[in-house]
């Protein structure tokens, strides 16, 4: 078989001589993907940058009376408002990424290279972060440690303890940063450890090193790719959250970037050009650091996996294996327990309010009144509603358009591919809040346009996690040989059938894990939907926000509990969906197709 068989190439067709049907469907096919991304990532970022040039109104003026000038961008850099928002973001993802690389990286090391008990409950523990909304994360953690009536000082003050914990402080919010996003450090470091031939430790031990300085010298510096990925994305995707410093910073006085353009579409009149051109530095500041990520990794080797086979070793700690999986389960219990437990005691709690530690078990305290307030609420309900349309749409879509961006990049030789690769991976540099405001100007001003509608939120969502997807996918194609399709085509069947018979089946776990993933990432996004939704529209995260910033901490509990109630199980059934998908496929090339 020819290696230079191609998956827009394979299929021959008897035209006329001097027509060139293949190539004219390469480009047709690469145009019409390229169309897609330009309206969906190029349009609106270019009507941002748009924005942050003029001074016009776009939910009064539209595209009318643009005035062309640089001075937003004059204004938001001199401004000392802006100045303190950069810097507290800068600090806070950074102590964030610091604290999430410790616990990450020791996990994975846990799990992987040492023989502490119960490593598939850790590592099960050390994932279980990633699934929880960071606005409920914050919600939960404003009820366990609020300065006043926080449920942890509650027991302190019951055991005569003057040490009081303030989660409305910088320190708060990067502890909680940093422990809700080491699952993106686990998950890089621990394939990491997973591939590295032992081979090496072994004979820095051989030449004297002791196991801690093997670990410092040998090991970690052979996955420092994986680290340094993992900590630029970590560093990336908090500099983009607004849930936690809306919950945890708004009340302590300390903005950052996020709140702050946030606050500017709030004011009255709505500063929309102001936030425009602070969007543009927040998204310039965030693809800088994924430019340095790939700059530093490039012209570097760290193989360390070769053709010989190995088996990763576990290191014997002896009686310190105790200590570390006791590490595990205390983390467990503040990420996991702690959190959940103080979201039912506020959702079930008449009033918040807890005069001393035999209050708390009061059982004429609690009742169901938050929840029946909650699903009294039609807005809650629609919200519910639009929250699964939503997510369905984009899922459905989102899902098609990565598979056919996916298979045309990484199964193809068409042209154009390499600028599909480009324009589908920058939404990795846009902050969610930022795709926002960038649809917000895009569709807005125009007549009969999307904003106002269901499909605003879903074309957002589905480029802002394009790239999350198309990786997610990818991944699974790149394990289907090049030979099995090539087999199909010589047997007779043409692209379609191709597809259909040979590449979705085989593909199919990683088609419904990957869809899966953009279902969720949709229903818990907040940042993209703060400027899109309208009352008809309205989705739990924003409703979520719009409760705790009204003050009604019980309805906001139970609103969490509904939320991860519900992403429980869509994350359940879509497990059991997968492992149904990963049976054997029915993969039949001999068939008539």
């Amino acid at each position: 078989m020819s290696a230079e068989v191609t998956a827009l190439s394979a299929p021959q067709t008897r035209t006329r001589p001097g027509v060139n049907w293949r190539k004219a469907g390469s480009w047709l096919w690469s145009g019409t993907l390229l169309l897609i991304l330009a309206f969906l990532v190029i349009y609106p970022i270019a009507v941002l940058l748009l924005g942050a040039l003029t001074n016009a109104n776009p939910v009064v003026e539209g595209f009318r009376g643009f005035d062309l000038s640089i001075t937003n961008f004059t204004d938001v850099l001199a401004n000392p408002n802006v100045h303190l928002a950069l810097a507290n973001s800068l600090l806070v993802c950074a102590g964030g990424t610091a604290v999430a690389v410790l616990i990450g990286l020791t996990f994975s090391w846990v799990v992987v290279r040492t023989d502490t008990p119960w490593k598939g409950l850790i590592a099960a523990t050390s994932m279980l972060p990633l699934f929880v909304p960071p606005l409920v994360a914050g919600v939960a953690w404003a009820i366990l440690a609020s300065p006043k009536t926080g449920l942890i000082n509650t027991f302190m003050a019951a055991m005569g303890l003057s040490w009081r914990i303030d989660v409305y402080s910088m320190t708060g919010m990067i502890i909680v940063f940093g422990m809700y996003y080491a699952p993106y450090i686990y998950m890089f470091t621990a394939s990491a450890l997973r591939n590295m031939d032992p081979a090496l430790e072994e004979a820095a031990e051989i030449s004297g090193a002791g196991s801690l300085r093997t670990l410092m010298t040998v090991t970690f510096p052979l996955i420092a790719p994986a680290i340094l990925s993992g900590t630029l994305l970590s560093f990336v995707v908090m500099l983009g959250i607004y849930g936690i410093p809306a919950v945890l910073g708004t009340p302590g006085n300390i903005p950052v970037l996020t709140t702050y353009i946030f606050k500017l579409t709030a004011w009255s009149p709505p500063l929309y050009a102001t936030a425009a051109a602070v969007s543009v530095l927040l998204m310039v500041v965030t693809g800088a650091l994924v430019w340095l990520q790939q700059w530093l990794l490039s012209g570097r080797s760290y193989t360390t996996v070769a053709g010989k086979a190995f088996r990763p070793r576990s290191l014997r700690l002896g009686p310190w294996r105790f200590l570390t999986l006791g590490l595990a389960l205390l983390y467990l219990l503040v990420v996991v327990v702690l959190p959940t437990l103080a979201l039912v005691v506020a959702a079930f709690r008449k009033f918040l309010f807890i005069r001393d530690l035999p209050a708390l078990f009061d059982g004429r305290q609690y009742g169901l009144q938050h929840f029946e307030r909650l699903f009294a609420n039609p807005l809650a309900l629609r919200s519910i509603a639009n929250t699964m349309e939503v997510g369905l749409i984009t899922a459905v879509i989102g899902g098609v358009l990565a598979f056919a961006l996916g298979y045309t990049i990484h199964r193809t030789t068409v042209v154009g591919r390499r600028a599909l690769d480009i324009i589908s991976t920058l939404p990795v540099a846009i902050p969610g809040l930022v795709i926002g405001v960038a649809y917000l100007w895009a569709w807005i001003g125009l007549p009969g346009g999307l904003y106002g509608t269901i499909w605003i939120l879903a074309l957002a969502f589905i480029a802002r996690f394009l790239p999350d997807t198309i990786k997610a996918l990818s991944t699974s194609m790149l394990q289907i040989h090049r030979e099995l399709e090539e087999a199909s085509w010589i047997c007779g069947r043409g692209l379609l059938g191709t597809l259909r018979s040979i590449v979705l089946p085989l593909a199919r776990p990683g088609v419904i894990a990957a869809m899966t993933l953009l279902f969720i990432l949709a229903i818990r996004e907040l940042g993209s939907s703060l400027f899109l939704y309208t009352s008809q529209t309205m989705v739990m995260a924003v409703l979520l926000l719009d409760y705790y910033e009204g003050g009604n901490l019980g309805i906001t509990a139970a609103f969490s509990l509904v939320q991860t109630v519900l992403l429980g199980v869509l994350i359940s059934l879509a497990h059991l969906a997968s492992r149904s998908a990963a049976a054997p496929a029915d993969v039949g090339i001999g068939r008539a197709g």
